[in-house]
């Protein structure tokens, strides 16, 4: 989990921006966290919304992450923050039909004209992977943007802030947190580069072990989701046993919760996945052309030097655009399946030609 003193030491000057504004009073109603790194996407809008509610600011301008409001934020149990993400297999946050129709902008723009019942009295809206809101949603929660409800504060996460309207870009304020690396932590990441070693740089190509490989890619990827509900239902259980006691529109609500928060997860991980695979094999072409280790921005992937020796550059460019081809069809509505097993004949094929 990312910290405050961590993100602090990562982007000193945007960290100091924010606790300026805190401090003044002037933090923005909207935010909007690009990044490449899916863990930034995920983490840093729980220190954000910590350094909007918190009651007494650290020395340091940050978030104290002791006052109740902080702590509530951290273990989850915050009542006024709201997160919107997409949940259907189609990935698209839709308007919806009305305020009842759950994961929909129209539920969720809902929450925010009901009085908060938090001691800070701020009401907090996440939207993750937010250039998944096709353009009616974008178009429709424009008119939140520019008149927002008061004490509310809403945070849009994506990668590719491109996606986004440039009138919803417009009405937030950017935080580009952009760094030379990714940190992996999903389910079995530090089996997936010893997997694609014996898949590209194996001396001779063969078609079992390309099989081999594949089952193994699908096998990982297969397993994000059920370890994403498995974290969520472990994170979630005390609050839900809990919640029993109160009326069933508290369990629903909570259960929602859950479904989003493994729902969030799971793309997260997902997203990780593909990400490692193309650095990996970009990477490698940046081993072909005689780079320094030192210069790569995730040497702990690197195979050993002597293993590349027979792999040319093209072959590597070749390799990486079969990468940059499973990057583009697992980010839409394609079989993960379907999609790893053409990589790896993609990268066969390219094995056997001089």
């Amino acid at each position: 989990m990312l910290d405050w003193k961590a993100f602090k030491e990562r982007f000193p000057m945007i960290a100091h921006a924010l606790a300026n504004a805190k401090s003044a009073g002037r933090m923005g109603h909207a935010y909007l966290v690009a990044s490449a790194n899916p863990n930034y996407r995920v983490e840093f809008p729980t220190l954000l919304s910590a350094l909007r509610v918190c009651l007494q600011q650290a020395p340091d301008g940050g978030p104290c992450m002791d006052c109740r409001e902080c702590r509530n934020i951290l273990n989850g149990l915050y009542p006024d923050l709201y997160l919107l993400a997409p949940t259907s297999k189609a990935r698209e946050i839709v308007i919806g039909k009305d305020s009842d129709d759950p994961d929909t902008l129209r539920w969720f723009e809902s929450q925010f004209h009901l009085s908060s019942v938090s001691e800070s009295g701020w009401k907090i809206g996440v939207v993750q992977e937010a250039d998944t809101m096709n353009e009616s949603a974008q178009n429709a929660f424009l008119k939140t943007l520019e008149e927002p409800p008061g004490k509310c504060l809403f945070i849009l996460t994506t990668g590719r802030p491109s996606s986004l309207l440039p009138t919803v870009r417009s009405r937030c304020q950017l935080l580009s947190l952009t760094d030379n690396r990714c940190e992996y932590s999903f389910p079995r990441c530090a089996d997936v580069p010893p997997l694609l070693s014996t898949l590209a740089l194996a001396p001779k190509p063969s078609l079992m072990r390309t099989e081999d490989c594949a089952r193994a890619l699908i096998e990982i990827a297969a397993s994000l989701s059920t370890a994403a509900r498995t974290a969520a239902d472990e994170k979630w259980a005390p609050r839900l046993e809990a919640a029993k006691e109160l009326e069933a529109a508290g369990v629903k609500l909570i259960e929602r919760r859950i479904d989003g928060e493994a729902g969030s997860e799971y793309r997260r991980s997902r997203e990780q996945f593909i990400s490692l695979i193309h650095t990996w094999f970009a990477q490698l072409v940046l081993m072909t052309s005689g780079m320094e280790n030192s210069l790569f921005p995730n040497p702990e992937l690197l195979p050993p030097p002597e293993s590349v020796k027979d792999i040319s550059g093209d072959k590597a460019l070749r390799m990486l655009t079969a990468a940059e081809d499973l990057l583009s069809a697992m980010r839409t509505n394609v079989n993960d399946e379907l999609a790893l097993r053409t990589f790896c004949l993609s990268i066969n094929f390219i094995l056997t030609k001089d």
